[in-house]
């Protein structure tokens, strides 16, 4: 009988926790991202595994071994190419890239995406009002990005002179933001 009781009891708990877990998540503020509420509290690759619009980028990062990078406590900003982004790219490009003979490669054109620090469309917005309409990015990559507007839209440009839209901006994560693009960057080679 008191086992039974013991049992009930830990069944509740059990129950009033998982609640409560979905609950909170449920009353946090989402961005949906390819078809999946990206959760402020997960990070961000618990976040972009489920977005049906970057599997190329997340099929990319576990090949490049950067999964525990991007899921420690950061704060990063990514610049997350969606999967039109990578069909933009030459006719085998993202092929070759994912050969474990291009590993370093991959490696640099995907952190070439991050910024060290967490920065809103806002705080990018600033930089570039501070620096007369041009804000400088120093990447993870060691690599520079220029962020600019045109108009109400932000966009980034690569140092080959390639510019990416931000779509999706303010995605916020646990450990940082990311701002959706449509076209993937390239440092210069």
């Amino acid at each position: 009988m008191k086992t039974n009781k013991i049992f009930a009891t830990a069944i509740v708990a059990f129950g009033l926790l998982v609640g409560t877990s979905s609950f909170a998540q449920m009353k946090e503020k989402t961005v949906e991202v390819g078809g999946a509420p990206m959760y402020p509290s997960k990070n961000i690759v618990e976040n972009a595994v489920n977005s049906k619009d970057h599997t190329t980028l997340v099929a990319a990062v576990k090949a490049a071994g950067l999964v525990d990078v991007l899921m420690s406590e950061g704060p990063f900003t990514v610049f997350a190419p969606t999967n039109a982004a990578f069909a933009k790219l030459p006719a085998g490009t993202v092929e070759t890239l994912l050969k474990p003979e291009n590993l370093k490669m991959l490696q640099t054109i995907l952190t070439y995406h991050v910024v060290a620090g967490k920065m809103n469309a806002k705080d990018i917005d600033a930089a570039i009002k501070k620096g007369n309409g041009k804000a400088t990015l120093k990447t993870v990559s060691g690599g520079t990005l220029t962020a600019w507007m045109k108009g109400k839209d932000l966009y980034i440009t690569d140092e080959n002179g390639n510019s990416a839209k931000v779509t999706i901006a303010d995605v916020n994560q646990k450990n940082g933001v990311i701002h959706v693009v449509d076209t993937v960057v390239t440092p210069k080679s």
